[in-house]
């Protein structure tokens, strides 16, 4: 099953005429990923590579079937091009763009969740692979292997370590999916674990978080009540100096909140299974499973 893309998942690429949304997006297709649009104001009906441009997410949705939008757009135009998917119908929308103002995020975040039936993932994340499947956004597909570990992070770099220290050991993965670390993420910690609990073909999740913010303990909350599949878990940013802005715009810790060993305690006391480097968490999965 996998979750969120499939087989079935039909691309529209927003900025697919610019050098990193045509880069990934011709990336993606040769992995097998349906991408049968992308978007250009202006540019409608001319094509890269075979695949048609349109004006809008809408003619997108209407003449290719597209339902899942992914966002390569400028920061300062971001927040309209992610609302034009959502209200064009696409169930999802994987917005890569970095460096989107906080403010745009919260709007954005807000008329989603109220106006639409959309889910949004991101903004500055790396996407979601399902291996074997589809792979909208920009992981290296090389490292993965299909199988049964969901993995979701707030690291762009860290999921590709964890997918990486996972395929090493011959252990698959389901979904793998990087949540972004800005303020204000669209999916959550908790969203991406309820999907993976629903899903047959998961039957365990690797979790990776970093200082700064609630989201970690909010998940193991949500983890020690709700999730029935064992659960490894990394915290990056353990030696972080204190009162120092480190990597992510939202790992931010305030006081004793959002530090590193108030997440592990949050999450040991969850039942998951903390490791101290993320190079452990290939071997911890092996012996849960």
């Amino acid at each position: 099953m996998a979750i969120l893309i499939d087989e079935n998942t039909r691309v529209v690429v927003q900025g697919l005429t610019g050098r990193e949304g045509q880069f990934h997006a011709l990336r993606n297709r040769d992995y097998g990923t349906n991408i049968v649009a992308g978007t250009r104001p202006g540019k409608g009906g001319e094509n890269i590579e075979s695949i048609p441009i349109f004006n809008t997410v809408e003619e997108a949705v209407k003449e290719e079937g597209a339902n899942v939008a992914m966002t390569f757009v400028p920061p300062a135009f971001a927040k309209e091009a992610v609302l034009e998917a959502a209200f064009a119908g696409c169930e999802l929308i994987v917005c890569i763009t970095e460096g989107i103002p906080a403010k745009d995020e919260a709007e954005m975040y807000d008329i989603i969740k109220k106006e639409t039936n959309s889910k949004l993932l991101g903004p500055n994340c790396p996407g979601l692979i399902s291996p074997g499947k589809s792979n909208v956004g920009i992981m290296p597909h090389e490292i993965t292997k299909q199988g049964n570990v969901g993995v979701v992070s707030r690291s762009g770099t860290l999921t590709y370590q964890a997918v990486h220290e996972l395929t090493q050991l011959e252990i698959g993965q389901s979904t793998c999916i990087g949540i972004g670390g800005d303020p204000v993420p669209g999916m959550s910690f908790i969203d991406v674990l309820e999907e993976y609990e629903k899903d047959d073909e998961t039957s365990s999740i690797v979790m990776i978080g970093e200082i700064g913010g609630s989201a970690e303990e909010e998940a193991a909350d949500f983890i020690k009540n709700n999730i029935s599949k064992p659960v490894v878990s990394y915290i990056a940013g353990v030696t972080a100096p204190p009162g120092k802005k480190m990597g992510h715009a939202g790992a931010i810790v305030s006081g004793n909140k959002g530090t590193a060993q108030a997440k592990m305690d949050a999450l040991k006391d969850a039942g998951v299974n903390v490791v101290s480097n993320p190079t452990k968490i290939g071997n911890a999965i092996k012996k849960v499973i």
